[in-house]
C-alpha cells in the first residue's frame, strides 16, 4: 500500500516539520519514504508545502499528481489542492483559516478550527500537530502512536521539553472526525 500526502500552508505554520515527522514515522515503521519540501524565498508568511510518500514497497517516484491525502492549512492551499485529492482520499482543512466549504463529495473531509484548538491548548505553534492528529485519525496512513514515537525519537534535544504539548495537540486533533458528505 502506498500513501501520498501533501501538506500545504504558509511559511511558519510548521508545514515542513509536519511532513518531516510523518516521513520519520514511516521510516521508523520500516516503510519506504520520500519527503520533498517546497517553499518560497520569503519563508515565514510565504507559501510552503511538502510531499510525503509512504509505501510498503519501493517508491517509483517522489512526485505526486493526485495525493491520497492533503492537509490544507490555509485557503490558498485548499484552493490549490482540493481538486487534486484522489477520489476516496482524505482532505483535512484548517477551518480557522478557511472561509469556504469544500466542494467535493467523493473524498473524506475533516474540517477543524486548528488555530483555535492550538491557542486553547496554550501553544499557537502547535497547529501543525493538531492537523496531523486529525489526518491520522481519519486515514490509514500511520497510527498516532507512530507519530508520537517519532516525535520522541527525532525531536532535537533542545525541543524535547515540547513533547507533552505536541502530543496533546496530536491527540486533540485526532478527536475530530470526518463530516459525512
Amino acid at each position: 500500500m502506498q500513501q501520498e500526502v501533501i501538506i500545504a500552508g504558509f511559511g511558519g505554520q510548521g508545514v515542513l516539520f509536519a511532513g518531516q515527522l510523518l516521513a520519520y514515522a514511516g521510516m521508523d515503521a520500516g516503510k519506504a519514504v520520500t519527503w520533498i519540501p517546497s517553499y518560497g524565498p520569503e519563508m515565514r508568511g510565504g507559501t510552503a508545502n511538502c510531499t510525503v510518500v509512504i509505501s510498503d514497497e519501493e517508491i517509483g517516484s517522489p512526485f505526486v499528481m493526485n495525493p491520497t491525502a492533503v492537509m490544507a492549512m490555509n485557503l490558498p492551499s485548499l484552493d490549490k489542492y482540493e481538486q487534486l485529492v484522489k477520489p476516496g482520499g482524505t482532505l483535512v482543512v484548517n477551518a480557522s483559516m478557511v472561509n469556504r466549504a469544500v466542494e467535493r463529495d467523493d473524498i473524506t473531509v475533516v474540517s477543524l478550527p486548528a488555530n483555535d484548538i492550538a491557542e486553547a491548548l496554550g501553544n499557537k505553534r502547535a497547529v501543525n500537530m493538531v492537523m496531523l492528529g486529525a489526518l491520522l485519525a481519519n486515514s490509514d496512513i500511520l497510527s498516532l502512536e507512530a507519530i508520537e514515537d517519532a516525535l520522541a525519537n527525532h525531536l532535537p534535544e533542545r525541543h524535547q521539553h515540547l513533547l507533552p504539548a505536541n502530543k496533546a495537540a496530536l491527540e486533540k486533533g485526532a478527536g475530530y472526525k470526518a463530516v459525512p458528505a
